[in-house]
């Protein structure tokens, strides 16, 4: 028993041992910075801001509009940057009925759509079939 134990499990335990370590230095290194560089995002905000306007650029893949959910202000004006990177989706074109917005979405072109919202909530968009692929906007 003792050639197997010296064989096979002490260089098991020993890389078991290091792959923890190596977890716990790797989470210290990538705790997120206190310091935050004026202008840039938040943890969780998506998009930047330009001259007042939270520009978000989004993109329609074979999963739908990605990211999703967005989170936005309520009184701030966004700027969407739509490009849409498939034909495989019906996603051809953004609706969303709160702000009357009916925008083509041509093939690897990006489309500028503008909004302030208004209400406080969940906002969802999408495709012209009934939403059938859609996102949201998380308005605070």
């Amino acid at each position: 028993m003792r050639p197997f134990f010296s064989r096979i499990i002490k260089p098991w335990l020993a890389l078991t041992a290091a792959a923890v370590l190596a977890g716990a230095s790797q989470q210290a290194c990538t705790k997120e910075s206190s310091a935050k560089e004026p202008g840039a995002p938040t943890a969780q905000e998506v998009g930047r801001r330009e001259n007042g306007v939270h520009v978000v650029d989004l993109a329609v893949t074979e999963k739908g509009f990605e990211p999703s959910p967005v989170p936005l202000k309520k009184g701030e004006p966004v700027k969407l940057v739509v490009t849409r990177k498939t034909d495989l989706t019906c996603a051809t074109e953004l609706v969303m009925d709160e702000y009357k917005i009916d925008t083509k979405l041509p093939l690897n072109t990006p489309v500028d759509i503008t909004f302030t919202p208004n209400q406080s909530g969940t906002l969802k968009y999408g495709c012209a079939m009934g939403k059938m692929i859609a996102g949201t906007f998380v308005v605070d």
